[in-house]
């Protein structure tokens, strides 16, 4: 995932024009200017989501499995994109562990703002390519909507 200009987590991406390229064309187009050495096919595909809103717009999620030499390159060249430090601040490895406290890792990690349908479309990744076990997707999720105790404590007091 990518941290964006604007503070959200997102997966890297952008707008492809129909009339010109398919949805693979326009998306290796865009990853090539943010990430330079990943071309995705059709065969990764996952799904797609529409966002609500003023500006509706259809996400589409493309996965492929990485070797770690090859998420070393990426990140590497990703440093070097035209939009890093513009409009990506760096890429983000997502924990997909959950620390003994229950609330390290992945749970801290989705308790972060994401932009439009990122966080669903992480959620649904992780389940639909078995990366996270999925009684321990949904612990994860349900500790994220769980009130702090600490927080909950301290506005009691100051009321």
């Amino acid at each position: 995932m990518q941290m964006r200009f604007d503070g959200l987590l997102g997966f890297p991406g952008g707008f492809v024009d129909r009339r010109y390229w398919s949805l693979e064309d326009g998306l290796n187009r865009v990853l090539g200017l943010g990430l330079g050495c990943v071309r995705l096919t059709e065969a990764d595909y996952l799904c797609s989501h529409l966002t609500e809103g003023p500006h509706r717009v259809v996400a589409h999620l493309y996965a492929r499995q990485l070797t770690l030499e090859e998420l070393h390159t990426i990140e590497i060249s990703a440093v070097h994109s035209r939009d890093h430090g513009m409009e990506v601040m760096g890429m983000v490895r997502v924990p997909l562990y959950t620390q003994k406290d229950r609330m390290g890792g992945l749970p801290n990690f989705l308790a972060n703002s994401f932009v439009g349908t990122a966080k669903f479309q992480l959620l649904f990744a992780l389940k639909i390519l078995n990366m996270v076990p999925e009684e321990k997707l949904a612990e994860a999720v349900a500790a994220t909507q769980k009130p702090k105790k600490a927080a909950i404590d301290h506005a009691g007091g100051a009321a």
